[in-house]
C-alpha cells in the first residue's frame, strides 16, 4: 500500500514539473540560450567579457530552477516528517516484546497514517503549482531561503 502511495506521489510531483516546464522553465532555457548566443556574437568583448555575460544570461533560469527545487524540497521534507511522526508514534505503541498480532495492528495502523500523509501532501500540489506560476511569472523568484 505505501509503494501505491508513493507512486502516486511521484506521478503528481513529475505532473507539476512538466507543468512548470512546459509553462514558464522551457521558455526561459530558450531565452537564455539565445542571450548566450548573442554574448559569444561580439568578437569585440573579451573572453572575460563574453564569459559574465553569459553568466548573467543564466541568473533567471538558475533562480527560478533553484526557487522550483527549493519549493520542491521543502514539500517532500513536511511529508517525511509526517511519515516520521506516524512511524513514532507506531513505535510508541508497540512497546515492550509486543505479540504479532499487535506487530501486525500497529503496522496496518502506521500503513493508514502514512496514506494519510501521502493524501493530505498530495492535496496540497495544486496551491503549491499556483503559487510557483505566479511566482515565476513575476519574473523573479524569491532568493532561496536557508533553513
Amino acid at each position: 500500500m505505501v509503494e501505491a502511495q508513493k507512486y502516486r506521489l511521484e506521478q503528481e510531483m513529475t505532473n507539476m514539473v512538466n507543468e512548470l516546464d512546459r509553462s514558464y522553465l522551457r521558455k526561459m532555457q530558450g531565452d537564455m540560450h539565445r542571450c548566450a548566443a548573442r554574448c559569444c556574437d561580439d568578437t569585440d568583448k573579451s573572453l572575460e567579457r563574453v564569459h559574465g555575460c553569459i553568466d548573467n544570461c543564466t541568473t533567471s533560469l538558475n533562480q527560478a530552477n533553484n526557487y522550483v527545487q527549493t519549493e520542491i524540497n521543502h514539500l517532500q521534507n513536511r511529508l517525511q516528517r509526517c511519515v516520521m511522526d506516524c512511524n513514532d508514534a507506531a513505535r510508541d505503541r508497540l512497546g515492550p516484546d509486543p505479540s504479532q498480532d499487535k506487530i501486525d495492528k500497529t503496522t496496518l495502523d502506521f500503513e493508514k497514517c502514512a496514506v494519510k500523509c501521502v493524501d493530505k501532501h498530495i492535496g496540497l500540489i495544486p496551491s503549491m503549482l499556483k503559487t510557483m506560476k505566479n511566482v515565476l511569472a513575476s519574473g523573479k523568484p524569491p532568493p532561496v531561503k536557508n533553513e
